[in-house]
């Protein structure tokens, strides 16, 4: 009786084995199969070495003295900082600061793994505590003075050697992620527990964007994807062109006050859609006029939507669109991937290579130019500004290198700097009247 027993279970066992073996025919590996392969590719890919195929000309800015005064509104004071630039149209303008002399934070929190040159985003300010993540892709919840409240990593084994760039926005009490993997998830503010995790198996290259219940990203595939909140499900998606090489930038996306969706992708097109359902109002490239090598080496600010208008920067120009039918209303030559500042009738701009631009509005001619990295010493200058905010007046930009550069908004004019020290590669935040900065190396600063 044993005997047979034990063949029978011998039998069961083979029988399994052969029919669930790791192939192909069951599928009951493949997902696994599939995602170590994802994975390594993926590895491969962020190791390789980047090679310069073709640049166009740089364009460079020369210092202009004002002609004009310029008047700002009133400083507004922002309590929260909820999602990457503030708001749904990444419009921030002059919000209040009461100033940086105290620095009342200052801890490393997180790893800093990868060596490799990264774009990081800011962090995010909630009502009682601050989100940011390291570059092994945990996310962390931490109070005003530093202490770690909790912390979630979601990542298997197979992805400890991917640099991980995440993008998360706080909406309705959670944490919601998209990273360059492929992964979306949510997870509670409250205590970090993972409220549900999609993997869409393609990296996703724009900033998260919620409204109305609804999740909008762009993958590196140049397809923009709408997804429910409270699962993850996909509700429509738009595809484009796919460029040849991928950006290393965030793609902008931002969403109008009554609910229109403008995106820009790495082809250089430039879309309006219905957020329901995906319906396109316009489409056009934005860089038609550029040289067609530019879409290979494809840079842009995020999306500025204010009253009728679409402003951003790419491929070395600032532009502005009619937001209604698309039109062009005007370009002008700046290189710089910070997204621009508009108060009232001006837009301010730092470029790539540290000069402070003061534009008019209604038809982008410069007003002023100022080069701010000539306060730092010339063997320091050698650097590129990584973002900037407009505090009660003034203009705080940080460096590559570690410096925060202070400027007047309404003269241009330089007027001091702090060595940091370390890299700096997300653009500072400013909330509650206390400014934030996140470096390289994940350390915080606060300063008020």
């Amino acid at each position: 009786m044993n005997n047979n027993r034990i063949i029978l279970i011998f039998f069961l066992l083979s029988f399994f084995l052969t029919n669930c073996s790791f192939d192909n025919k069951t599928g009951l590996w493949k997902g696994l199969e599939d995602e170590r392969r994802r994975a390594l590719e993926l590895e491969r890919l962020q190791n390789r070495e980047l090679v310069k195929i073709y640049s166009s000309e740089a364009k460079t800015l020369e210092e202009i003295k004002a002609t004009k005064s310029i008047k700002l509104s009133s400083p507004k004071t922002n309590s929260k900082w909820l999602m990457p630039d503030l708001n749904e149209q990444n419009f921030k303008g002059n919000l209040f600061l009461s100033g940086i002399d105290n620095i009342f934070l200052k801890k490393n929190i997180g790893k800093d793994k990868f060596k490799i040159s990264k774009v990081m985003v800011s962090p995010i300010i909630t009502e009682n505590a601050i989100i940011l993540s390291d570059d092994v892709g945990t996310i962390y919840n931490i109070s005003k003075n530093g202490k770690i409240n909790w912390k979630k990593n979601i990542y298997k084994k197979l992805y400890k050697k991917i640099y991980k760039n995440l993008s998360f926005i706080s909406y309705n009490g959670i944490i919601y992620v998209s990273d360059n993997i492929g992964f979306v998830y949510a997870i509670r503010s409250d205590n970090g527990e993972i409220v549900w995790i999609k993997n869409f198996e393609i990296p996703f290259k724009s900033k998260i964007k919620i409204y109305d219940k609804k999740i909008f990203l762009i993958n590196q595939d140049n397809r923009i994807l709408c997804l429910e909140t409270a699962d993850g499900t996909k509700i429509w998606d738009i595809r484009s062109i796919s460029s040849f090489i991928k950006t290393q930038n965030f793609l902008p996306v931002s969403i109008s006050k009554d609910g229109f969706l403008v995106t820009l992708v790495s082809s250089g097109d430039l879309v309006k859609s219905n957020i329901n359902n995906g319906k396109i109002y316009w489409s056009l490239n934005a860089i038609a006029s550029s040289f067609a090598h530019d879409t290979d080496f494809f840079n842009s600010s995020n999306i500025v939507l204010v009253e009728d208008e679409v402003i951003f920067l790419a491929s070395g120009s600032i532009y502005s669109f009619n937001f209604s039918n698309g039109y062009l209303n005007w370009k002008q030559d700046v290189e710089s991937n910070n997204t621009p500042i508009i108060d009232g009738q001006y837009i301010f701009l730092v470029s790539n290579d540290g000069f402070f631009v003061c534009l008019e509005r209604k038809n982008g001619n410069i007003i002023w130019s100022t080069n701010i990295l000539k306060i730092l010493k010339e063997k320091k200058r050698e650097t590129k500004i990584s973002g900037f905010v407009m505090g009660s007046g003034k203009i705080y930009a940080t460096t590559l290198n570690g410096f925060l550069i202070t400027s007047s908004a309404t003269s241009g004019d330089v007027e001091s700097y702090k060595k940091i020290g370390d890299t700096i590669t997300a653009p500072p935040i400013i909330s509650e009247g206390s400014l934030y900065l996140l470096t390289e190396n994940s350390k915080i600063y606060g300063f008020n």
